[in-house]
């Protein structure tokens, strides 16, 4: 009995892992400054969310496990955000508001993105990106159309990563940025 209570969940350490892996992915300097996104809070949020709709969009191939694991993953993700919002002291009154925004931020650009994304279809990618992402400042037309390129590129090499391997927790493979 106790060993059950004190035994990891495979399923949230896996979900876990490629949460990590996906978000030291999306902190590539090479994705921010004059040539990309803002390096603020914004731009980071934007670049994890990429990346996790990238890698769950591969997961969800994998069957019901897959879609699972997809599912942990998301959840990891914003039990890592909420951690975050109040690390920076958002107030906990204020911390469940601001989840639900980034929740359905994140669910706005996942459809967004879902049909470019299955269709390899650059140009619409690239606008999805110009009306989601980046609201800090002005979309920069050339940075939005380097990000869609590296997302269709990120797709394949994702695609040629076998399933059961993600499954297994190995790390996602991106693109080079």
């Amino acid at each position: 009995m106790f060993s059950r209570l004190f035994r990891k969940d495979r399923g949230k350490q896996i979900a876990r892992s490629l949460y990590d892996s996906l978000v030291r992915s999306a902190r590539r300097p090479a994705f921010y400054g004059a040539d990309g996104v803002e390096d603020s809070v914004d731009g980071r949020y934007d670049m994890i969310v990429l990346h996790a709709v990238l890698l769950m969009r591969r997961l969800r191939e994998g069957g019901d496990l897959g879609r699972d694991l997809s599912q942990r993953v998301f959840d990891v993700m914003f039990d890592d955000m909420d951690a975050a919002l109040r690390e920076m002291g958002t107030g906990d009154l204020s911390v469940g508001k601001k989840i639900k925004e980034m929740g359905e931020a994140f669910y706005g650009r996942a459809k967004a993105y879902e049909t470019p994304l299955a269709d390899g279809d650059l140009a619409a990618l690239s606008e999805a990106f110009e009306r989601n992402m980046l609201e800090e400042s002005e979309p920069n037309p050339d940075v939005c159309a380097r990000l869609a390129e590296y997302a269709l590129k990120s797709v394949k090499t994702l695609d040629a990563q076998p399933i059961e391997a993600l499954l297994a927790g190995e790390a996602p493979q991106f693109a080079q940025a």
